[in-house]
């Protein structure tokens, strides 16, 4: 049976160093929820709150309503996977699957049935007799995936379990990952501190850093919408841009770049007011303009990647700023370094953040607050 996952004012310390001051969180039962963040910015910590392997100094943990603090982490009912496999070497894949029921005291046919089950769900019954030695890194993986699932935990956790495999393997994994979650239904916390990785498995991601949840929402909000710089930058790429803020008539405002090119935002929020701002602009979001005349940034091409569908150019902005360009490959010859072009903004999809405190000015950012859609700029508390 899987269950909710409740975090209340979570504190976590280790000696005098605080890792996790004030942290509340709402997971949904049979959610693909995945902690995101730089190394160090405490993800696997939390998640080791969640399996009873670390400490609580302060909140409440609970699984549905029940609260988990001081639970043995044997009793938790949870699955976990981790990062370098830890499946055993002296066993066959089978035995590896069998070994939590066994563990259990479960009947021989059950520990049966329900090993074949699993191999079949991970796709590795072809290896049931075979040593993790002459498994592949992805079909380790897997083994280790049939070894948590086998036991019908509540609660699946898996702290960075594809970050040993190589890049085509990853992306292979990680739909099979996101695929058996599906299947199986399980409330599953994820960690990893790869943002490609984080948006093509997740329902809902937090996005860490020291600590503290920046943004948890759904990964095409967080990628779009932004709550803040941090977020902005850690997720995809940006370009930072300088700029000012000033009323345009009654209800309008408009963006003033620092070569006075003006671009006027309608979906700014109640909070933007005159004043210093950031803009966030993703390479996609910089267009090279054929017309030289029509109002931009000036640039000059300083370096250009041919990547297939689209190449990637590298600019020095009329402002002194850098940036990079994301364009439709064309079958013409590419931009040549030393090239001078026109940059306009997509002001649609562009993000504009308070210079002083960070936060987005945007309209439509959400944060889910104990599973609760809070909207607008503030980020409030997470």
């Amino acid at each position: 049976m899987s269950v909710g996952i409740t975090i209340r004012h979570a504190l976590k310390k280790y000696g005098e160093t605080t890792v996790i001051p004030d942290l509340s969180l709402k997971i949904e039962n049979g959610e693909f929820f995945t902690l995101l963040g730089p190394s160090g910015c405490g993800k696997t910590t939390l998640l080791r709150m969640i399996a009873g392997f670390n400490s609580i100094e302060g909140g409440d943990f609970l699984f549905n309503d029940t609260r988990i603090n001081e639970m043995d982490p044997g009793k938790r009912n949870i699955g976990m996977v981790f990062q370098n496999y830890a499946i055993f070497p002296n066993m066959t894949v089978r035995k590896n699957v069998e070994f939590g029921l066994k563990n259990r005291g479960v009947s021989k046919d059950v520990i049966a049935r329900e090993t074949d089950k699993f191999l079949k769900v991970v796709h590795v019954d072809q290896y049931a007799d075979r040593m993790p030695e002459r498994l592949s890194g992805g079909q380790q993986q897997r083994v280790a995936l049939a070894r948590a699932l086998v036991i019908q935990p509540d609660v699946l956790l898996m702290d960075e379990p594809l970050s040993n495999l190589d890049a085509k393997l990853r992306v292979e994994m990680r739909t099979v990952i996101k695929n058996i979650q599906k299947n199986v239904g399980i409330t599953t916390v994820y960690v990893t501190h790869d943002q490609e990785e984080a948006m093509a498995v997740s329902d809902r991601i937090a996005v860490m850093k020291d600590g503290v949840i920046h943004h948890c929402g759904r990964p095409k909000n967080i990628y779009q919408r932004p709550a803040d710089l941090f977020v902005a930058t850690f997720i995809g790429k940006s370009n930072l841009l300088s700029a000012k803020l000033k009323k345009n008539g009654a209800n309008g405002m408009t963006v003033v770049f620092k070569n006075g090119y003006e671009v006027p935002f309608t979906n700014l929020s109640d909070q933007a007011q005159e004043g210093e701002v950031t803009v966030s602009a993703r390479p996609e979001e910089l267009k090279i303009q054929k017309d030289q005349s029509v109002p931009g940034i000036h640039a000059v091409v300083k370096d250009s990647v041919f990547l297939g569908l689209n190449t990637h150019y590298f600019v020095e902005l009329e402002t002194g700023e850098e940036a990079e360009i994301i364009q439709e490959s064309e079958t013409d010859e590419m931009i040549q370094p030393g090239s001078k072009i026109l940059l306009t903004l997509n002001e649609k999809k562009a993000n504009v953040f308070d210079s002083k405190t960070s936060a987005s000015l945007m309209r439509g950012v959400e944060h889910f607050i104990d599973g609760a859609i809070s909207k607008g700029s503030e980020r409030g508390e997470e």
